[in-house]
């Protein structure tokens, strides 16, 4: 709403930011619903009643630690003022052991330098109230995960009782951070990727395709130490499971692979126990390395949640979630693989953006940029337009196109290189006689004479 101010926490994607994000979405779905032909993909309602969350544990410990300015009466986010002084993280504290340590390093109002109240822990959750008359009260989801967890059930039975199971879901999830920050890496609305799989607690330590990535090496941050280790060995030495490891390599070959980040730019860092949540028995952060928040930031997570979540609302709504297979009883675990949407384009165009004496523009690999190529006309006369809509029809449907034959071709590609468009072709007088357009390429800005009829061939050679 920002002709009217607007809000912290809450951004609008434009056209080209919706088109980039729609295809960080695409891939995330064709790459991890395929991992297994039982991953499959629901989406649910994002308010839901408040006993879900009595028994998920969210109305007790979805909470952040929060100071207010006695003075201006401003509110902050206790861990974000702790971190900006001392350059260390700090959670999980009792507020009295917040207290004490902003009094050690005397912190006052970053706004006014006001003194500031008792820290107390504020509940994140957004409530709405449903209803006419005799309203009730339910709530804005602060998670993806719960609505996943309340499907569990009808979607094993229709998918034949069969493990592991995966269950994905993209969408909208509201939390009322007290200090919104660092533009959309920490939103009040936002959106996640995320895939549950529940399997059988006594198949965790195998994975049948496991031989396919026991070489293949992880690199990690353990105990705030770099290693880097093949998944065979992360099984031995850190004692992880198989099923934990595979998932882990197949989200580092998601980036790499699919959205070729560089292998220095990407880490899978363990969360001690002092970090993750209690009910994680596993949990490594996926971190990317952004400039523009100084180093590495959580985008994802892998964690490994036990029977915690089915157990809770198992006890809670008083539906039996257990199952039966092979003659045993058991409450299925879950392994997440978690993604913040928003965060993961945040660093898409922190990774690509380049600057040099020319220009500034972003590096997007073709698969994520909003505009794959850009069709120009030399000049708006001599049937130059008429050819170049011509191909920009033939490539329209195939490719994310545009085109423009508005001001110079020099001005078309700088506009072109700030959008990270990475082909640009140009029809011009030649392409009357030989049939050939020129094609630029973005990074390097040479040219390359193609010929119109093995243009889609030449393209998707990306």
């Amino acid at each position: 709403a920002e002709i009217y101010g607007s809000t912290a926490g809450f951004w609008t994607y434009g056209s080209l930011g919706t088109q980039m994000k729609h295809q960080w979405e695409h891939l995330w779905r064709e790459y991890f619903l395929l991992l297994h032909p039982n991953y499959h993909e629901i989406e649910d309602c994002v308010i839901l009643p408040q006993h879900v969350f009595q028994s998920s544990g969210h109305l007790e410990h979805f909470t952040d630690p929060l100071t207010e300015c006695t003075k201006c009466h401003n509110r902050f986010k206790v861990d974000h003022l702790l971190e900006a002084v001392s350059g260390k993280s700090s959670s999980g504290l009792t507020p009295k052991a917040f207290d004490t340590l902003l009094a050690k390093h005397n912190v006052v109002c970053p706004s006014c330098h006001g003194s500031l109240t008792p820290v107390r822990y504020f509940n994140m959750m957004f409530p709405v109230e449903v209803g006419a008359v005799n309203s009730n009260t339910m709530y804005l989801r602060p998670e993806s995960a719960q609505s996943v967890y309340l499907a569990f059930k009808k979607e094993f039975e229709a998918h034949r009782r069969q493990f592991p199971l995966g269950i994905a879901t993209i969408g909208h999830v509201f939390r009322n951070e007290i200090s919104p920050r660092q533009g959309f890496f920490r939103l009040r609305e936002f959106s996640q990727a995320e895939l549950q799989i529940f399997f059988n607690p006594s198949e965790i330590k195998k994975h049948p395709l496991f031989s396919h990535v026991k070489s293949y090496t992880l690199h990690m941050s353990i105990q705030g130490k770099k290693k880097t280790l093949t998944c065979a060995e992360a099984v031995k030495e850190l004692q992880l499971p198989q099923f934990y490891v595979y998932h882990m390599a197949k989200v580092q070959q998601f980036y790499h692979h699919v959205l070729h980040v560089p292998e220095s730019k990407f880490r899978l860092r363990e969360l001690g126990d002092n970090e993750r949540a209690f009910y994680n028995k596993i949990h490594f952060d996926i971190e990317l390395d952004l400039g523009v928040l100084g180093g590495f930031v959580e985008v994802g997570g892998i964690h490994y949640r036990s029977d915690y979540d089915l157990g809770g609302h198992q006890k809670g709504s008083g539906k039996k979630l257990e199952v039966s297979l092979d003659e045993k009883k058991f409450i299925p675990h879950v392994l997440e693989l978690s993604f913040g949407v928003d965060r993961n384009i945040l660093a898409l165009l922190d990774l690509f953006y380049r600057e040099d004496s020319e220009r500034t523009y972003f590096a997007f690999p073709s698969v994520v940029a909003p505009i794959q190529v850009a069709v120009f006309p030399l000049v708006n006369k001599d049937k130059l337009p008429e050819i170049s809509r011509k191909i920009f029809d033939a490539l329209y449907g195939s490719f994310r196109c545009f085109y423009d034959d508005s001001g110079s071709v020099g001005r078309r590609y700088r506009r072109q290189d700030e959008i990270g468009t990475p082909y640009d072709i140009t029809v011009d007088f030649e392409t009357i006689t030989d049939d050939t357009i020129t094609v630029r390429f973005r990074d390097s800005m040479k040219q390359e004479r193609v010929k119109i009829s093995d243009l889609k061939t030449f393209l998707r050679q990306d």
